[in-house]
């Protein structure tokens, strides 16, 4: 399906503004928050401009204060138009980008912890009973919202407002995560995992209204057999996203009967298929976002490594991601393909503390198109002629697990080590931690990987 924010982006090809973090305030001590209000509208904040959003309440003690502001962003857009003086009219359509930047991270699994962390985070303004994630991701809009795209995994079906709401093993949880995902940026997510059918058939579908409800778009679960197969598809300065996925199992839980077509499965034929079909409906990108591989292992498996090869070698997918490792896994090239096997967790709160379980990536990867390439894309045509990968890079980031004095956050690494905050000793383990997850995404050694760095302003 269409990405409901990738389709304001066609019809507004001015970019989203700028968003940029302006303090990284005492990540482990205690802030007066600035303000303090009820959750926007999502039905109008996916309508305006980044600039129009509220800001989230930030809570109580161990905060991030975030601002937004129209500076230069700590990781932003490679190029294209954004609004203001120069900016183009709403009436006149550009010509599509050269280039475009695409966020991707891992899984987003809400544990118990992190629910009852949105409700600390509600509660510490004034909002007694209800769940705001938005602060928990605070730290990291600047990247996500910067980006000309974002992907994300929804790993679990979400329930009612209210719940009841079930963590491991079979998931239900708040609904209100959306709303923040949408908010840090995001334009959807893939939702083909093991936990797909934790709340059957009827959770899966209303898990689909929910999302759609948020305005994010998703691929890998579907409703009806019309919709079945179908790519997410953002549209990002001009430039057509396709994103397809597959999953490796659903926990030996069985298809529904009267709808097989319900949950995408991890088939190299199939997903070559959508591929092509993709680029027949006018994807100039193709991205394959995996859910794979061993939980806790952070070497791909000889099986991850046979399906990267089968698709790379296909010709039709620019882009393989992975996620359900729960820990980062080595980033590698397969001829003129890049494969991520695994990003790790973006949003978490595992009972184990299994090494690196509380770690993730986010990717950042800026494709360009040939020059020689024609605008619109040629159907099953090789995607070397039309588009190459200019760049690959990766931001660390972990979760602050919630303590009596610390709600859960999820940061970049590199902000939370630099905090002057932190005590010595806690530097140290956060420092280790970038270090541990650098280490394993060059571990293939593959050429060209970089780490973006965070902008940390001083106190």
């Amino acid at each position: 399906m269409t990405s409901p924010r990738g389709a304001r982006r066609a019809a507004a090809p001015a970019r989203r503004a700028i968003v940029t973090l302006l303090a990284v305030v005492g990540l482990l001590g205690v802030i007066a928050c600035q303000r303090a209000a009820s959750p926007p509208d999502r039905a109008s904040t996916v309508t305006q401009a980044a600039t129009q959003r509220e800001a989230p309440p930030i809570g109580h003690g161990g905060q991030l204060a975030v601002e937004e502001a129209a500076q230069a962003p700590a990781y932003g857009p490679t190029d294209g138009p954004t609004q203001g003086a120069g900016a183009p009219s709403p009436e006149r359509t550009p010509a599509p980008a050269q280039s475009v930047t695409v966020v991707l991270t891992g899984d987003t699994l809400v544990h118990p912890p992190l629910w009852r962390t949105a409700e600390r985070d509600a509660s510490a303004t004034k909002r007694a009973g209800e769940l705001d994630f938005r602060p928990m991701l605070a730290a990291m809009r600047p990247l996500i919202d910067g980006a000309d795209a974002a992907v994300c995994h929804l790993e679990t079906p979400v329930a009612e407002p209210g719940g009841p709401y079930r963590g491991y093993p079979a998931f239900s949880v708040p609904p209100q995560i959306l709303d923040a995902l949408a908010w840090v940026g995001y334009d959807g997510c893939t939702t083909a995992s093991n936990h797909s059918l934790d709340a059957g058939f009827a959770g899966l579908i209303h898990t689909i209204d929910a999302m759609a409800a948020a305005g994010l778009g998703h691929t890998g679960t579907w409703a009806t057999a019309a919709d079945a197969g179908s790519p997410l598809m953002i549209e990002a300065r001009g430039v057509r996203i396709a994103v397809i996925t597959g999953t490796y199992d659903t926990n030996g839980i069985p298809l529904p009967r009267n709808a097989p077509w319900s949950v995408a499965l991890l088939d190299p034929a199939r997903l070559i298929a959508s591929a092509k079909a993709a680029r027949a409906d006018g994807a100039d990108l193709v991205l394959a976002g995996l859910h794979w591989g061993a939980e806790y292992a952070s070497t791909p498996t000889a099986a991850q490594r046979r399906i990267a090869r089968t698709l790379a070698d296909s010709g039709q997918i620019d882009l393989i991601y992975g996620h359900h490792a729960h820990v980062v896994q080595p980033f590698d090239r397969i001829g003129d393909t890049w494969v991520l096997y695994g990003l790790g967790n973006a949003v978490a709160h595992h009972a184990t503390r299994a090494p690196g379980v509380d770690d993730g990536v986010a990717a950042r990867v800026t494709f360009t198109r040939a020059r020689s390439a024609p605008a619109a894309p040629e159907p099953g045509g090789s995607k070397q002629r039309r588009w190459s990968t200019e760049r690959v890079e990766y931001v660390p980031t972990t979760v602050l697990r919630s303590t009596g004095e610390r709600p859960a956050r999820i940061v970049p690494l590199e902000v939370a080590a630099a905090d002057r905050g932190v005590s010595a000793a806690e530097r140290a383990r956060l420092e280790r931690a970038r270090d541990a997850v650098s280490g394993t995404v060059r571990s293939l050694r593959a050429p060209g990987i970089e780490r973006a760095q965070a902008s940390v302003p001083t106190r």
